[in-house]
């Protein structure tokens, strides 16, 4: 996420685009079929984001197909900090869940929980197969 907002205050969409696409292909495993992902900010018909097509407009925006995508890597983010909870690792899939705080270039923070699912991929490189993020409960 830094480096996709990096790369936007220095080279546009271009830039933020060519990054996102980067870690898409790095991290998750869209190759090996569909990614559970639920955004944090999502919602509505395009809550979950199985596809990459999805998961790059939730992460830099600018896709006529996801108009109430705004771009969350592309937010200023300065610093992310994450706070396990538990995780489970049983022979080719590992499991993580817990909190994730981003802090923004002027020091704002958002508090995500998080969940994430991985898998490894032929070659042995640990792809994300599920990632489901929220905010917080907040009780009223």
């Amino acid at each position: 996420m830094i480096a996709i907002s990096k790369a936007y205050e220095s080279e546009g969409i271009e830039g933020a685009t060519r990054v996102a696409n980067g870690a898409l292909d790095t991290a998750y495993g869209y190759s090996l079929g569909p990614v559970l992902f639920k955004p944090t900010l999502s919602g509505g018909e395009k809550t979950f984001r199985p596809t990459r097509e999805g998961a790059l407009s939730y992460f830099v925006g600018h896709n006529p197909d996801y108009p109430d995508d705004t771009g969350f890597g592309i937010k200023g983010w300065r610093k992310v900090v994450a706070e396990p909870s538990a995780s489970f690792i049983e022979g080719d899939v590992a499991l993580w869940m817990g909190h994730v705080t981003f802090i923004n270039k002027d020091g704002e923070a958002t508090k995500v929980d998080k969940s994430w699912g991985y898998k490894k991929d032929e070659e042995g490189n640990l792809r994300i197969v599920l990632h489901h993020s929220s905010l917080p409960y907040q009780a009223d």
